[in-house]
């Protein structure tokens, strides 16, 4: 650029003193002035487009606002499905859905295709378009890999859809779908359609996958059971006393939603927070609507960026530093150390528009306690940090419990453990604690109670804890 700037006000001769180039200076223009226009070119080049260039995307930028403005569902399928799988990304785009006004259904194993896809309400005049929907593709399923997805749509396409949950494993037996892809369809809400609850098909599915599984390595090509023989009526019968289900009520609708969101990045069944929506729209003085509207007016170059007006009401002023009420539900901690190795985390709370990002210095974090862990639901009292090249954040002077709501507590009773059992028992509460808490943990000892962190739990780990302490050792329970 230096040398391109010598020749743009000096110009350029070849070695026999032609000029080539004549430059500012010799078409009259002084040398002051000349630095200057250059100056103004180079900071133009920062983000300048060609013609050419620029003509290509002003076609593709008209092209797919004509799709969004037209064909609203089934451009915001194609945008969902250029993230598949991306468990970060797809939840932003659901969120606009539902700005559009958009209904995105579960996903649904007779009804999904692999990507997201769009249905239409059928009336007495045909389909009826302004009424498109977009189903959940089941490759966007965590843990869902796009082999097995492939799989179970061809088998279905060819053979028909599948009338229960074991025609499901027995059809798909031979294909590459493992037990943790069949957990998480069964997680996800992908086999609501039968008859078995969730926590039914969850403390079942390994049975029935083994059975079958064990069937065909015994089994000889060509040899028939007594199962397949008779009627259909027959054959669902003899199912019935060939696979056994190991009945269970059906899940709490939290424990339902929060296995969802961890499933599908998102709450689509219902949200937790539905409940709760007039307490917190009298108690709080911002949402994510609100947010996502500074952050839109602060790129739109506005005269008076201090003084910001929500869309939604167009009375309610925010500025940089201004003391807010914020409420939600807490979906993701990430603890850092200062360079003065003071605690702050950066807190992800969910209200029911969308996520804002919370900012927890040492004393706020500190003083959260109990509160601070993951699906709980919270008040965040604090301050705005609107900045023009970054995201509007909010700083927190106070995080404590939305309301009366009732939080679990994972108490372990070591009145009667030996030093051995209690040695395990602190090696697996360091080994599971982590970023990722969602739990309070409290210890017991002949009757008295101590708090002790917090933990990230789960049925599993659950069962780590009772072989090391015993079942009636081991509790959660209420506070």
């Amino acid at each position: 650029m230096a040398k391109e700037r010598e020749v743009f006000i000096h110009g350029q001769v070849d070695e026999k003193g032609n000029i080539e180039v004549p430059g500012c200076v010799r078409n009259g223009i002084d040398e002051q002035s000349a630095n200057k226009i250059f100056d103004e070119m180079a900071e133009f080049a920062k983000y300048a487009f060609n013609k050419s260039h620029a003509a290509c995307y002003a076609v593709i930028a008209y092209r797919t606002a004509y799709l969004k403005a037209y064909y609203p569902a089934e451009f915001m399928a194609a945008t969902l499905n250029s993230f598949l799988g991306n468990l970060d990304k797809i939840p932003q785009y659901i969120d606009e859905c539902k700005t559009l006004g958009i209904e995105i259904l579960k996903p649904e194993i007779n009804k999904s295709d692999s990507k997201f896809t769009t249905e239409y309400e059928t009336g007495g005049t045909g389909l009826n378009v302004s009424k498109a929907k977009v189903r959940f593709g089941l490759g966007s399923i965590k843990n869902v890999g796009t082999v097995p997805v492939g799989n179970i749509v061809k088998e279905r396409c060819e053979n028909g859809p599948y009338k229960s949950f074991t025609d499901f494993c027995e059809r798909i037996a031979d294909e590459a779908v493992n037990k943790k892809c069949v957990e998480s369809l069964i997680k996800a809400g992908a086999f609501d359609e039968f008859e078995q609850t969730r926590s039914t098909l969850l403390a079942s599915y390994e049975g029935i996958i083994d059975i079958i599984q064990s069937g065909k390595k015994k089994g000889f090509a060509g040899q028939v059971s007594m199962f397949d023989l008779g009627s259909e009526q027959e054959k669902e019968e003899m199912n019935e006393i060939k696979y056994q289900f190991d009945e269970h009520e059906e899940m709490s609708n939290k424990e339902l939603l929060s296995i969802e969101k961890e499933m599908l990045g998102i709450y689509i069944s219902g949200h937790p927070l539905e409940k709760l929506r007039s307490q917190i729209e009298v108690q709080t003085t911002i949402n994510t609507i609100n947010l996502r509207a500074i952050d839109e007016q602060m790129s739109s170059n506005l005269d008076d960026p201090e003084m910001l007006m929500t869309k939604q009401s167009g009375k309610v002023k925010f500025t940089d530093g201004q003391k807010i009420k914020y409420a939600g539900i807490i979906t993701s901690i990430k603890k850092k150390y200062t360079k003065n190795n003071k605690i702050m985390a950066f807190v992800s709370v969910e209200d029911l528009y969308g996520t804002a990002e919370i900012l927890v210095f040492e004393n706020a974090y500190l003083n959260a306690g109990r509160s601070l862990v993951e699906e709980n639901i919270v008040m965040v009292e604090g301050r705005l940090s609107i900045r023009e090249d970054d995201t509007t954040t909010i700083i927190a002077n106070e995080i404590k419990d939305f309301g009366e709501q009732k939080q679990k507590i994972f108490t372990l009773d070591i009145t009667t453990a030996d030093e051995e059992q209690k040695e395990r028992l602190r090696g697996a509460l360091r080994y599971f604690s982590g970023d990722r808490n969602n739990i309070n943990v409290q210890i017991k000892v002949e009757g008295e109670t101590k708090s002790c962190g917090q933990i990230y739990l789960t049925e599993q780990i659950k069962t780590v804890f009772e072989d090391i302490l015993g079942k009636e050792q081991v509790k959660i329970e209420e506070c």
